[in-house]
């Protein structure tokens, strides 16, 4: 790489392979990446490294939907609890969530990115969508862009206000209080919905950078296909001006209210640690989810073409399936190209961030090549 930044950061002994393949994929970019990768194995943190020229271990920054999967971990204890009950309708806890067909949605088809309140039709601007309760009850009285409940498209920036408020109407909690006092806190999470006042936590916060494409990336850009009718509107880009998606997430009221869809801030250490806390435990500490939730909320429940997206069979509950991984895992991507995911096959919990937005957006391609190596690794052992 022209600009010389150096992989730092440290593996334990057998993991050698993740490193190398991190260092060359650092090596082929342009840009620094700005990127760090985490990795536990049945709760150990085996890798820990990093890359950039203000990017350390523990450098805080936006995560974008690597947050769904903080949201969704919320959903999953809380049903395993028997607090949410999956199958109930969302108006029974929800009363105004009603009219063209809300009212027989249920909380499953919900997460299951099937309401089809994907935006509000004149969206929101930067302090409305960075809070949840503002965009739930404007949801509330919006038409779905499709009946819900007979489809699944993407809600990228809404999903996690939508959820959040069945959560707060059946606990009396935000699911952000919900997740820093049962999720966060007790185990320790460099991943926070909501950025404490705090110098220790504010003093490592470093900005989301914009890409910087190729002129070859851009020519393939050029001439790729239209993107879906819907995807616009899910990434409020059909309001004018259009959301700049590196503005609001070093926006700072999404840093201060962590918006439960896109709004989270993290390291890779954060993530990956979040979903070793999911299967495997961290420290003396139980693993939060019971096998057969995590299987649950693993498990397919859209089968077809995504309405946002175009791609097909994507969604678990809340989580998006990870094919490449194992029919066991589950987990999210970020907007910047980041991925964290959990394995209980192989005890594997994977957290990637980078702060220079990938081109062009959405889960970076160098994932393939690092979960390949990790897998390799665990598989092996």
């Amino acid at each position: 790489m022209g600009d010389g930044v150096s992989v730092n950061g440290t593996v334990e002994p057998g993991w050698e392979p993740v490193r190398a393949e991190f260092e060359v994929f650092v090596a082929a970019e342009e840009v620094s990446p700005e990127a760090q990768l985490a990795v536990h194995h049945h709760g150990k943190r085996v890798v820990d490294l990093y890359a950039g020229e203000s990017t350390g271990a523990d450098t805080l920054s936006g995560v974008f939907s690597l947050t769904k999967g903080a949201a969704h971990l919320v959903v999953a204890l809380l049903t395993q609890d028997g607090v949410l009950d999956l199958d109930r309708p969302v108006s029974a806890s929800w009363p105004e969530f009603t009219g063209d067909g809300k009212e027989r949605l249920t909380v499953r088809q919900l997460v299951a990115h099937q309401s089809g309140l994907i935006n509000a039709d004149e969206g929101f601007d930067y302090d409305e969508i960075a809070d949840d309760a503002v965009v739930a009850a404007r949801l509330a009285r919006q038409k779905p862009y499709w009946e819900p409940g007979t489809a699944c498209g993407y809600h990228a920036f809404v999903i996690g206000a939508l959820t959040g408020e069945v959560v707060r109407r059946v606990t009396g909690r935000s699911l952000q209080e919900v997740y820093e006092e049962r999720i966060r806190a007790p185990y320790g999470l460099d991943l926070y919905l909501g950025m404490p006042q705090d110098y220790a936590v504010q003093g490592r916060w470093e900005p989301v950078l914009e890409m910087l494409p190729t002129p070859a990336q851009l020519a393939a850009q050029a001439d790729a296909a239209a993107p879906p009718e819907l995807l616009p509107v899910a990434f409020n880009l059909h309001r004018e001006p259009p959301m700049d998606l590196v503005a609001y997430a070093n926006h700072p009221r999404v840093r201060a209210l962590g918006p439960a869809s896109a709004g989270g801030i993290g390291s890779a250490r954060g993530v990956a640690a979040l979903y070793a806390a999911a299967i495997s435990g961290l420290g003396d500490r139980a693993p939060l989810l019971e096998p057969q939730t995590a299987a649950e909320f693993a498990r397919l429940q859209s089968a077809g073409e995504d309405r946002v997206t175009g791609e097909p069979d994507h969604f678990g509950l809340g989580f998006e399936r990870q094919p490449a991984v194992g029919p066991r895992a589950f987990g999210h991507s970020g907007a910047a190209g980041g991925q964290g995911f959990a394995d209980p096959a192989t005890g594997v919990a994977y957290g990637y961030t980078r702060r220079r937005f990938g081109f062009p957006g959405g889960l970076a391609p160098e994932n393939a090549g690092l979960t390949a190596a990790v897998l390799e690794v665990a598989r092996g052992l």
